[in-house]
């Protein structure tokens, strides 16, 4: 089997410096604002597998289903978190850094929904999203750089920092367009490279692979972003033929942080 040639684009989420961060969820019963015994040993080992002394902010935010009115979810939606405040303060986490604490009230169903039933448990939760202060970059394993190097070899890895998005969105900044440029340069020196493009995202609940596009309102972030860079380098002058694109979403994540997991990645598939 040909091994493939990997060079990773990092789609970083803040504009000027990389954010990693941690979302989880809690899930509630139909009109239920407190933790049974279950949830909270839940809570409490997700508090254990994190790492807190590099904490920056939690943002917590609370969800109903469609059922109801307004003004009662919005309630219900606080009380639950609330809940989780009360329960991330009573093992320890500092109220200080709690910086948002948010009913958000119902979720309404989407048109395509198969099981409605299955979606509606799924709407009555609590997001928990952990903001990191940086971490230092993990040391490269053999095999990986951050540049495009002169001798490089099939099965190397290339992740170049500096590719930026913004949170939700497809489209580039003027850094990213400077970095693509370089990236662009050394795709027409090495014209024999071809190469699928693909894109990745981080921190969705696991039953959603894909994230919503801000820009677009659907739920296509990873492919979108992955479109935008193929249409950058097409924009300069890298034959269509030697590129594809698709997205991933948050299927692949690297296991290195969340950070990292915001990228473009050219897998080169010919050489």
């Amino acid at each position: 089997m040909k091994k493939l040639f990997y060079l990773a684009v990092l789609l970083l989420v803040q504009p000027l410096i990389a954010q990693e961060e941690t979302l989880y969820s809690i899930y509630f019963e139909f009109d239920k604002y407190n933790l049974d015994d279950k949830q909270g040993n839940n809570v409490v080992a997700f508090i254990k597998a994190i790492d807190t002394t590099r904490i920056e902010t939690i943002q917590i935010f609370g969800y109903c289903d469609d059922r109801g009115k307004d003004e009662y979810n919005f309630k219900l939606s606080t009380k639950r978190a609330n809940t989780i405040r009360d329960t991330l303060i009573g093992r320890g986490i500092k109220n200080k850094i709690i910086v948002t604490i948010e009913g958000k009230g119902r979720i309404m169903l989407d048109e395509d929904i198969d099981n409605i039933s299955e979606a509606r448990s799924k709407n009555r939760r609590v997001d928990v999203v952990v903001n990191f202060r940086p971490a230092p970059p993990p040391k490269l394993d053999p095999g990986f750089y951050n540049t495009i190097k002169k001798d490089m070899i099939v099965g190397d890895h290339i992740y170049l920092e500096n590719i930026l998005f913004e949170r939700g969105s497809s489209k580039l900044t003027a850094k990213s367009r400077t970095e693509l440029e370089k990236v662009a340069r050394l795709l027409q020196k090495y014209k024999n490279l071809s190469f699928e493009i693909q894109g990745h995202i981080c921190c969705t609940p696991s039953f959603h692979k894909e994230a919503i596009d801000k820009d677009t309102k659907k739920r296509e972030l990873s492919t979108n972003r992955a479109l935008t860079v193929y249409k950058f380098l097409a924009s300069k002058n890298i034959p269509k033929t030697r590129m594809v694109y698709k997205g991933y979403g948050n299927t692949k994540p690297l296991g290195k942080g969340s950070e990292y997991d915001r990228r473009v990645e050219l897998v080169i598939t010919k050489i």
